[in-house]
């Protein structure tokens, strides 16, 4: 199975609709808010057997996404959170405490438009970053992509919107 994983878009379409095209086929999409009412314009940009989760971002004013959304991956319980109310920018801790307390496998968030990683324990904490408006050293846009294939181990890895598409195993 194949998950695009992306965040703080900001309603810059365009650079969602390339980095789809870059990924095809995927088989679920996972946004983690400030789409900034895009919903429907990404569901038109999938292929009809794609899922797609979202969140609700801190600019997402008119949506009426959830704030917070668990879905089940394989054996993967995950939540999906924007960050903003879990106070991101001072660190994961958070977000780290709410795993261990209700069995979280995976948490992913998104806000700081810096990507993010850590694998603490066996709890994957994860921010895509952002490919609109990168916050990051470089400012170059980066995405996730997660792959659980048999034996039912995620893999991880970092993208960037570089001229050599550059991708970093997080897995390893």
């Amino acid at each position: 199975m194949k998950i695009l994983i992306v965040s703080d878009t900001h309603g810059r379409d365009e650079v969602l609709r390339k980095v789809i095209g870059i990924e095809e086929p995927v088989d679920m999409l996972i946004h983690l808010g400030d789409t900034v009412g895009s919903e429907k314009r990404i569901e038109q940009m999938l292929k009809v057997k794609t899922a797609f989760f979202t969140v609700k971002g801190n600019n997402d004013f008119s949506a009426t996404l959830d704030e917070r959304k668990e879905i089940n991956i394989g054996k993967y319980k995950i939540l999906l959170v924007h960050g903003h109310r879990h106070g991101v920018y001072a660190g994961t801790q958070h977000l780290k405490d709410e795993a261990i307390s209700k069995d979280y496998d995976i948490v992913m968030y998104g806000h700081t438009h810096v990507p993010h990683y850590e694998n603490e324990n066996g709890i994957i904490i994860l921010n895509p970053g952002s490919i609109s408006y990168p916050r990051q050293r470089g400012n170059i846009g980066t995405y996730m992509v997660m792959s659980i294939d048999p034996p039912d181990t995620p893999k991880i890895v970092l993208k960037f919107l570089d001229d050599e598409h550059t991708v970093i195993d997080l897995s390893k």
